[in-house]
Order: structure tokens, then C-alpha cells, then sequence
């Protein structure tokens, strides 16, 4: 694990990124990604970032899964799954050839979509059929495949659906535990679950996780639109801060 490859000020930028990006997840249930891959791409570049989240979002959330199971609906989570086999390796071909600069602006402007879609409060509200399911696993697919982002179509689209909240969050959480298996094979065949990648998933992890854990405590202390709020700033704050129009001002 050879660290020295990048200076202190690198490392605590990671570190502070996984700590802000786990504290936004734990307390809101999303906007990880959306926080982390595009900080994290500013300090170690866009082919690292997505791996490197990857890694640590698996063993996040893998305590999740056992409860998950029986409460999802499977034939949804089967067909959006579909669709991710057929995209998630389309993202990972774009990460792996598109400019790494390139990938960066689009990292950052897609966060900032994202985020403009949650703020609008928009939501799929006819009734779900299985091409929509599927081309929706499509579209997250590629996002997840080029950047972890697939997370703001899914929950955009399962939370105006007619399930409880309870079925939604298990939905979520098996359909990612299942892209995420398609993610990890797809970086592993582009060589891009490196040494180091597992070296900077090690050294963020616990960072991630005290993150989410403290986020999670804090969730009883404020109404959760305060937390929400709090979560749509810092999400913002990150796209913004990460974008290639700093470079020339960073040290």
C-alpha cells in the first residue's frame, strides 16, 4: 500500500470526502456518490474515484442486504437489474476512454443535474411497467458503470411508484447490491480494481463508515427536510468545488 504516491494534502482531501459523503448518506440515505466521485476525482482522478467508492459502498452496505431481500419486489429489482447487465459496461468503456478532464467536467455537471432533479421534488408518478423499470436500470446502469452515480434515477423513479417506503428502501438496496456485482466485474476486466485502489478504499473505509454512523445518530436530532436540506448543500458544495475551473487556483 504505497501511500507516498500522493502528498498529505491529497489524502485528507480523500479522507474528507468519505467522511462528508458517508455523514451525508447516513443521516438522508442518499448523495454519497454524489459528494464523493466528484471530490474525489478532483484529487485522484475520475478512474479512481468510482472504483474506490465501489469498494467501500460494498462492504457498507452489505449488513443490509439480509433484510432487504424479503421485502423487495423482486421482479422489479430483476428487470432494472436487466437493464444495468446491459449499460454498467458501457459506463465503465466511456470512464476508461473519455479524457480524464472531460470525465470530470461531466462528473461534476451530472452531480448538479442530479441534485436539480431531487430539489425539483419530480417524481415517476404513473404507474411502473416493466420497459420503464427496465430502461431506468439502463440509465443507471451507465451512470453507475462510468461514475457510481446510478443512484438519482432509481430512487427518483421507485419513490413515486405505489410502494410503502419500506419496500422502496429495500428495492434500492438490493438492486444496488446486485449493480454493484456487475460494476466490480466490469472494473476488474478494465484492470481498474488496482492495489491502490484497494489501498485507498482501506485507508477511507472506517472514514466512511464513522461518517455514516454519526450521520445515523444524528438523524433523531433535526426534522429530516432540515437534514435534507443540509444534504442538497453539501452536495452542491462538492460539484462545484470539484470542478476543472479551480485547478489553476488549487495548491
Amino acid at each position: 500500500m504505497n501511500f507516498s504516491l500522493y502528498p498529505p494534502t491529497v489524502l485528507f482531501a480523500l479522507l474528507l470526502a468519505a467522511f462528508v459523503a458517508g455523514l451525508a448518506r447516513g443521516f438522508s440515505g442518499f448523495g454519497a456518490a454524489l459528494i464523493f466521485v466528484p471530490l474525489a476525482s478532483a484529487v485522484v482522478g475520475p478512474r479512481m474515484a468510482g472504483p474506490i467508492l465501489l469498494v467501500i459502498d460494498i462492504v457498507a452496505s452489505f449488513p443490509l442486504i439480509p433484510d432487504a431481500f424479503g421485502k423487495a419486489d423482486k421482479q422489479a429489482v430483476g428487470l432494472m437489474s436487466m437493464g444495468a447487465v446491459v449499460a454498467v459496461p458501457l459506463g465503465v468503456m466511456a470512464l476508461m476512454h473519455f479524457d480524464p478532464l472531460a470525465t470530470r467536467w461531466g462528473i461534476s455537471l451530472t452531480a448538479i443535474g442530479f441534485l436539480l432533479l431531487l430539489l425539483s421534488g419530480w417524481r415517476y408518478r404513473s404507474k411502473p411497467v416493466a420497459a420503464t423499470t427496465f430502461g431506468i436500470g439502463v440509465i443507471a446502469g451507465f451512470f453507475s458503470g462510468a461514475a457510481q452515480l446510478g443512484g438519482p434515477p432509481v430512487v427518483t423513479y421507485w419513490l413515486g411508484g405505489q410502494h410503502k417506503a419500506a419496500h422502496v428502501r429495500a428495492n434500492i438496496v438490493i438492486y444496488f447490491a446486485i449493480s454493484s456485482i456487475f460494476s466490480a466485474v466490469s472494473y476488474w476486466w478494465a484492470e481498474l480494481l488496482g492495489l491502490q485502489v484497494f489501498a485507498l478504499a482501506i485507508m477511507t473505509g472506517p472514514v466512511y463508515g464513522f461518517g455514516l454512523y454519526l450521520g445515523a445518530r444524528s438523524f433523531g436530532y433535526a426534522r429530516e427536510d432540515v437534514f435534507r436540506r443540509i444534504c442538497f448543500a453539501l452536495i452542491a458544495i462538492s460539484a462545484i468545488v470539484s470542478l476543472p475551473l479551480w485547478d489553476s487556483l488549487k495548491i
